[in-house]
Formats: C-alpha cells, structure tokens, sequence
C-alpha cells in the first residue's frame, strides 16, 4: 500500500474540486462574465464572440472524442502502454492556466485558437479528473463523497464572476481579467499538484468472478445506452445559449440594472449548491429518476427569465439553472458506471463527447436566431424556447428509459 494510504478521501476530493474549478470554472466559463467587457470595449462582436464560444466547445469535442477512440487507437497500433491519467490532469491544468493568460495578449487573431485549446485541455481534465477521483473514492468506500469535485466548477463560476464585477466597477480591460484568471488558474494547479499522483494511488482489489448484474452490465443493451447518451446529449444543447450569454441577455432585457453582473455568480452558487446536495444522498436510487428531475428544474430555470423577465426572474433562473448542471454530470457518469461496470471510460468519453456536440451547436444556432429575427431580444428568446423544449425531451428520454429498463434490486449504483 506504501504512500497511497496518505491521501484521505477528503484530499482527493477537494483535489479534483480543485482541478474540476481551474478546467471548467476557469478554462471553459470565465469567458461568459468577460464576454460584455469585451464587446463593450469593441473587441469582439456578437458572431465573433459565437464564434470564439463555439472554438472552445469544439476544442472540448474533440478532447472527449479522442479520449473516447484511444483504447481503440491503441489497440489499432498494437500499443500496451497505458495512459497515465493523473500526469494527463497535471498537462491540463497547465495548458489551461497557461492559455488562459493567453487571451490577455492583443492579438484577436489568435484568441479562437487560445479557447480551443482551452476547450481541448478541459475535455482531459474534466474526463480524467471525474474517473481518476470517482475511482479512488470508490475504492475508499466513499463513492458519494464523489459529488464534491463537481463544486469544483461552481466556485470556478463564482469567482470568475464576481472578479469581472470588479473590473467593470473599476473600468479594466478584458485582458486583466483573463491574465488574472490566468493567474489564478496556475496557483490552483500548484495546490492540486501533489495529490494527483500515479505512484499514491489505492490499487485495485484483487479480481474476483463476474456476478451476474457486473456481467449484465456489461453486456447493456445497447438501445439503452443509446437513448442514454441522446438524452446527455441534450443537457448540453439546453443549458448552453444561456451559460454563454446570460450577461449579454441580461444587459438587453433589464438596462441599467445595478445587478446585471450578479446573476452569472448566482448561476455559480446553484452549481455548488447542487453538488453539495447530490453528494448528500444516500441509499440506492434510479439515476435516470435524478436525471428527469434535474432536467425539468434546469428547463423552468432557463424559461424563468422568459415568464417573467425581471430581477426576480433572472435572479431565480440563474439559481434554477446552475442548481443541477454538475449534478447532472455526476448522476450521468454514475450511470455510464452501472451499464459499463468493468470499462466504463470509453462510455463516460462517448457521453462527454455527445454533450460537447450538443453545447458546440447551441451558440451558432443562437446567432441565426438572432440574426434573422426582428430583433437581438427577439432571437435571444426563440433560442432560450428551443433550449428549455431541448431539456424537457431529455427528460422524456430518462422517464422512458426507467419504464423500459428498470433497475434490478441491488443494482442501482456501480460498485
């Protein structure tokens, strides 16, 4: 057992917190706070700033795709070696605080590229961040202490958006805000460093027979799994138009409100809420029942601020909308576990990845919207309709699959 012993479950979950805030909280969402600095100062237009948002989707599409084909590349070119998933983590976090800084650099040509790369750093980090932590916990017998890393992205939120608050009320550029995120990033990478190691991790217990349920699980019925990764999919083309533009939206439908800037943190404060709240349930349950649930609360969150488009409307469907984003996360790659007991990888990167696809497309189908509607509000709100029918669907989806394939007894939660 040597040093792995050393890391109680609590490090290595506040390790992929960690992690999880410099990967999404940073590299992929501190773009939407910074996004009306930039436009405000003429930096980026409308499209240019779709485009940019849809490079880092892109860049994460592709991350959780190649991570999702490398057992099979490898196999392909006759390779054993296995990847190292915690030195992967460490690369990432780097890359990503790294490009980050980047942003800050006056050179617009470059910034797609930057947020793609950003996007393709994340899709590493969060993939192998979410197996790595979720395995050492388990093997610790604390697998629900597993919701914890996915407070990770709210704090990341948080404190991206309340940090941009300041720079509008002290009238900085953009690029101190991404050079400080930057920053930031780096100094959470070097706190995270040392727990993920290879060398101090709990091995895995001794193989033993296949049950029937570990065997029936492996061998699920790929129907499910594909109505599984369809209704994922949707989580990210649901949640996406507003987590890109929700400053933006705000500006145009509430002008002139002291409290523009705040819904974004708000939208922080529901992801970690949530989080904490999925790693508070104990004893067995269906994930797809969590799924449909979380799906409906995040679609009455993005509609809320078109039912009632006031204060009170944004403010609640920033906290409606964050309060199942990682839960989602955490129950889905609980599931993907379950049907895929002995390799579960490759699934949690195809769910990953049919997500990335769903979020990629939302921010350009929201600028068609736009652009051919009789007015930015206008298209804003047809793209905001489309997202919470999306979400509703998704539900359908899970309600469906829990009728068709119910969980046996015993079976609800990987092991």
């Amino acid at each position: 057992m040597h040093a792995a012993s050393s890391f109680r479950p609590l490090a290595i979950a506040l390790a992929g917190l960690g992690a999880l805030a410099v990967a999404m909280g940073i590299g992929r969402f501190a773009f939407t706070p910074l996004l009306p600095l930039m436009m405000a100062e003429g930096t980026v237009t409308l499209p240019g700033a779709s485009l940019l948002a849809s490079s880092n989707y892109f860049g994460y599409l592709l991350g959780a795709g190649l991570l999702t084909l490398q057992p099979w590349l490898w196999r392909r070119l006759g390779w054993s070696v296995a990847l190292n998933g915690p030195t992967l983590i460490r690369g990432g976090l780097v890359a990503t605080a790294l490009v980050t800084a980047a942003m800050a650099l006056p050179w617009p040509a470059a910034w797609a590229w930057w947020r793609f790369a950003a996007g393709l750093a994340s899709a590493v980090v969060f993939l192998y961040t979410s197996g790595w932590c979720l395995e050492q916990l388990a093997r610790r017998g604390v697998p629900a202490m597993g919701a914890l890393i996915y407070v990770g992205p709210g704090l990341g939120i948080v404190t991206s958006g309340l940090a941009a608050s300041a720079l509008v009320a002290t009238h900085a550029p953009a690029a101190d805000g991404w050079f400080l995120f930057g920053v930031l990033a780096l100094v959470l990478t070097v706190v995270v460093w040392r727990v993920f190691d290879a060398h101090r991790a709990l091995p895995a217990p001794a193989a033993t027979s296949a049950s029937g349920a570990n065997a029936k699980g492996e061998e699920a019925d790929v129907v499910e799994m594909g109505l599984l990764a369809g209704a994922y999919s949707l989580a990210g083309l649901g949640y996406i138009v507003t987590a890109t533009f929700l400053p933006v939206i705000a500006r145009l439908t509430l002008p002139g409100s002291r409290w523009l800037d705040l819904f974004w943190p708000l939208f922080g404060v529901g992801v970690i809420l949530g989080a904490l709240a999925a790693s508070r349930l104990r004893g067995p349950g269906d994930q797809r029942l969590r799924l449909a649930a979380c799906y409906v609360i995040q679609a009455i969150g993005v509609a809320a601020s078109l039912v009632s488009p006031t204060l009170a409307g944004f403010a609640i469907g920033s906290v409606l909308l964050g309060l199942p984003f990682t839960a989602i996360t955490f129950f889905a790659m609980q599931e993907a576990r379950r049907l895929r007991p002995q390799h579960p990888t490759s699934f949690m990167g195809l769910l990953t990845v049919l997500w990335g696809l769903g979020q990629m497309v939302g921010p350009p189908i929201a600028a068609v919207l736009v652009a051919h509607a009789s007015s930015t509000a206008a298209g804003f709100t047809q793209s905001l309709w489309c997202a919470t029918g999306a979400l509703l669907v998704g539900a359908g989806l899970y309600l469906l699959l829990a009728c068709v394939y119910p969980v046996r007894s015993g079976s609800a939660h990987p092991r």
